[in-house]
């Protein structure tokens, strides 16, 4: 499966916010876009005035380091987002947001998404009780997401529940956290996201 394997840092200071993909770090002095609030690279520091389709292009790269998926994958979720009713742009969102290793970064079971996408593919994973080991999987309304694991692995995530409980589980999962499973209630909405996304940029962008 291809993944970007280049430095994760680097991703957050070219799109001038914290993307959170090193998790607790991120919350950090060692954080990179603390040290250092300018884009990499011998240019990062000269301002330069962004044209609309710099603009739609940076809000594009953003949303797809934010989720952890590669230009051919975007587009076919912006394509599957077109073809279904409603706001392309927000069903785009929502797509990304039912991704199986997000819903396991969302169930606070793991620090960053690139984290929930190892627990996923290691087959500690189960929807409706079938183990799915798909980290793009998407997760459909009325579906409950288990981990099943052993006693060490379990005690682990048990551990990175307890430092992440001050972060909030989004409305659409109704969580069961001694379980370790939840259900999927509802779609998720542009605010569970959780980043300023303007969302149409993107779909300007793809509609050229």
């Amino acid at each position: 499966m291809a993944r970007n394997i280049g430095p994760s840092c680097r991703l957050c200071r070219r799109e001038g916010v914290k993307l959170f993909l090193k998790g607790s770090r991120c919350m950090t002095e060692k954080c990179a876009i603390t040290k250092r609030a300018y884009p990499p690279g011998q240019h990062g520091q000269i301002r330069k005035k962004e044209s609309n389709y710099g603009m739609q292009l940076r809000e594009k790269q953003k949303v797809k380091r934010i989720y952890g998926v590669l230009e051919r994958q975007f587009r076919h979720y912006f394509e599957m987002a077109e073809r279904s009713k409603g706001v392309t742009g927000i069903t785009l969102l929502q797509l990304l947001e039912r991704r199986l290793d997000n819903v396991i970064f969302r169930m606070n079971f793991a620090n960053s998404r690139s984290e929930g996408r190892l627990i996923v593919q290691h087959g500690f994973v189960y929807v409706n009780g079938k183990r799915v080991d798909i980290p793009s999987y998407t997760a459909k309304l009325g579906e409950e997401v288990s981990i099943k694991a052993s006693v060490p692995m379990l005690r682990r995530l048990a551990e990175t529940s307890e430092a992440l409980k001050d972060r909030a589980v989004p409305k659409w999962l109704e969580m069961d956290a001694k379980n370790h499973k939840c259900k999927v209630l509802a779609l998720p909405t542009k605010e569970d996201v959780g980043f300023p996304i303007q969302e149409q940029l993107i779909v300007e962008l793809y509609s050229k």
